[in-house]
């Protein structure tokens, strides 16, 4: 790499630190108003955006980019006013920074607690999303943060817009408008330097396909939250309602197709096919969706194509979905189990013993009964934005919100004590 873009990255990241600094002793008051003042600027300035937006569409057109994938990428003065919505949201709420987790006195006379504190300088790599951009910074500004954002090729034009126009807000309010750093290059020589920025950056999150994450969690030497893919299952249990089962999968398949949320697999009892693919196939077939079935379901389906298995592990994020057949919820349980990405997963049952067992032996970071799992987002969840959907078992699980962006630091008051 040359040392042109290595001393950018250097200076990306002093820059952050030295926001962050600032951040720290930012009241929550100041912090609201900056996140407002900024909302108000996205909706003020929607066409700069959106002019930005249309050299990213014209791009991904002559590249031939997936319709799904362009739904992700294309912004609308809607999806705008959805961004900045999100940042009003994140303002409404408590701000965690130097609550206190729980105060103990020990038999000494400590008093020990444990305060939340921000992580310091968090770096996000994502991909053709241009509503992560805004989400990232509400998320980490309310929580004291700064972040340096390396978005993908696809959306640089709207990245760059979006960046712009929250910098100069913060920058009119006198606030550390470095708080929010865009990464401009966008080569993989300079993704992968930015994964090893460790003397600057304390957090790394990858939000976008599998191949980004595994790229991320395999070369960053900064510590990572994994964001993940979504291969997200619906069993239709016996004692499902037939008209229930066909909204809420028609709902998690076809509400939005190119997300990590949506119903990629549809796993059916095998009592159930008779009943329910009568129904359920023709509304699929009107969202122009391909079922590729194994060979108890395929003759239930007119169209239908033959499974693989690779097709049990595959997320689409495309007019596809799988069709498995299972004998039991046994059998349910175990194949989501095997094939799912620790994601969202939802049941269709009316036995209250069926939907216990499903939430308790299915390893995801959300499991329904009974909804859509289009609803696994931090807006739905009433945290305003979410900085990713993390699928691993650390610290934070599932949507990630402000106490995700937080860590924690003792503190302790004595008068005197030494230890014997």
């Amino acid at each position: 790499m040359n040392e042109e873009k290595n001393r950018m990255l250097e200076s990306l990241g002093k820059k952050a630190r030295a926001a962050e600094k600032t951040m720290r002793s930012l009241s929550g008051e100041r912090k609201m108003t900056g996140l407002l003042h900024a909302a108000e600027a996205l909706v003020s300035r929607t066409e700069f955006i959106l002019k930005a937006n249309e050299e990213d569409m014209k791009r991904a057109g002559k590249a031939c980019m997936p319709a799904s994938l362009q739904d992700r990428l294309a912004l609308t003065p809607q999806r705008i006013a959805g961004m900045a919505e999100g940042m009003r949201q994140v303002a409404s709420l408590e701000d965690p920074i130097g609550s206190i987790r729980e105060m103990r006195r020990r038999p000494n006379g400590l008093l020990i607690g444990a305060r939340r504190v921000p992580i310091g300088v968090i770096g996000i790599i994502y991909e053709a999303r241009p509503n992560v951009t805004a989400d990232a910074f509400a998320l980490t500004f309310q929580t004291g943060n700064s972040v340096i954002l390396k978005g993908g090729s696809d959306a640089i034009s709207s990245n760059k817009a979006i960046v712009t126009v929250i910098r100069d807000s913060l920058e009119k309010d006198g606030l550390p408008f470095d708080a929010i750093q865009l990464i401009e290059a966008t080569d993989r020589e300079t993704t992968t330097a930015f994964m090893h920025l460790n003397d600057y950056v304390d957090l790394l999150i990858p939000r976008g396909g599998a191949g980004l994450i595994r790229t991320v969690k395999q070369n960053s030497s900064i510590p990572v939250i994994e964001t993940g893919t979504g291969n997200c299952h619906v069993y239709v249990d016996e004692s499902a309602d037939i008209d229930m089962a066909c909204r809420i999968i028609v709902n998690a398949k076809t509400q939005r197709l190119g997300v990590c949320n949506a119903c990629e697999s549809l796993v059916v009892h095998r009592d159930m096919l008779s009943s329910l693919m009568p129904a359920l196939v023709p509304l699929l077939q009107e969202k122009e969706i391909e079922l590729r079935c194994d060979e108890t379901a395929l003759p239930f389906v007119p169209g239908g194509v033959p499974a693989s298995e690779e097709d049990w592990g595959t997320e689409y994020l495309d007019r596809i979905l799988s069709v498995r057949t299972v004998s039991s919820l046994d059998e349910a349980i175990t194949h989501i189990n095997t094939y799912n990405t620790g994601h969202s997963e939802a049941i269709v049952t009316n036995r209250y013993d069926h939907a216990q067992r499903f939430l308790d032996e299915v390893d995801a970071a959300a499991v329904y009964v009974n909804a859509s799992t289009r609803f696994t987002d931090g807006f739905e969840f009433g945290y305003g934005a979410e900085i990713g959907i993390s699928t691993q078992k650390m610290h934070a699980r599932g949507p990630m919100g402000l106490e995700a962006l937080t860590t924690i630091k003792y503190v302790i008051y004595g008068n005197g004590q030494v230890r014997p």
